[in-house]
């Protein structure tokens, strides 16, 4: 039996079946990318087609057997659903889209998934980046979250959901887009070298207080 993360897969509720979740940048999706997707789940008799949390689109209750097959049909890379890493950053449609949009939250947001999905770190991590203050990526519970701004970009810092959840906190604002990547890099280059295992980045801000996570990463 495959494990959780194995192959790209999640095991199931009953223990039999997987769910396959490719990634998908940000949910940003073509219309040949979701016409294979419907043909592959109907090809191998999935049970659902299920849009995540994580803007994916997981192919729900495929067997074992038909795994390899499907990614291989698929022809897409496996998002990190499950593991110690980035397992997703979530855009809303900012600038590009969205009537209310201040900063372009989706290039940003494309930029990030690029450099830092998937990358192995002590906990899993998610990140967030809304256009506006109206944070439809949920940024207020991200580990890093990115807000905009009329002045620029607001870095969010600490926040998670489940069942302890926790409010992320701002560490700066009035950011450029190179200013909130050169800080978001050192965020994680930090929380890389410090944080114990299993550890979530506001669990270690927590323990160490915010003023010297603060101080660590903006100098004084």
């Amino acid at each position: 039996m495959l494990q959780d993360g194995e192959k790209g897969v999640i095991i199931q509720r009953d223990k039999k079946n997987y769910a396959v979740a490719p990634h998908i940048p940000c949910g940003v999706v073509q219309p040949e990318t979701l016409r294979k997707l419907a043909d592959v789940s109907e090809k191998y008799g999935a049970q659902a087609l299920k849009i995540t949390s994580a803007a994916r689109i997981a192919i729900v209750g495929v067997e074992e057997k038909d795994v390899d097959s499907i990614w291989s049909e698929l022809g897409m890379k496996p998002g990190f659903a499950v593991g110690l890493c980035v397992r997703s950053v979530k855009a809303c449609p900012g600038t590009t889209f969205c009537k209310r949009g201040i900063q372009d939250s989706l290039s940003l947001g494309l930029k990030l998934d690029g450099k830092y999905h998937g990358l192995e770190l002590p906990s899993k991590f998610k990140i967030g980046v809304s256009g506006c203050p109206n944070q439809c990526a949920e940024t207020c519970i991200k580990d890093i979250g990115l807000v905009g701004r009329k002045n620029g970009w607001m870095l969010l810092v600490g926040g998670n959901g489940g069942a302890r959840p926790r409010l992320s906190r701002e560490i700066a604002r009035d950011l450029t887009e190179e200013e909130a990547l050169e800080l978001i890099h050192k965020i994680i280059e930090f929380y890389k070298s410090s944080a114990k295992p299993h550890q979530r980045l506001g669990a270690m801000i927590e323990k160490m207080g915010f003023e010297e996570f603060k101080a660590a990463i903006l100098g004084d």
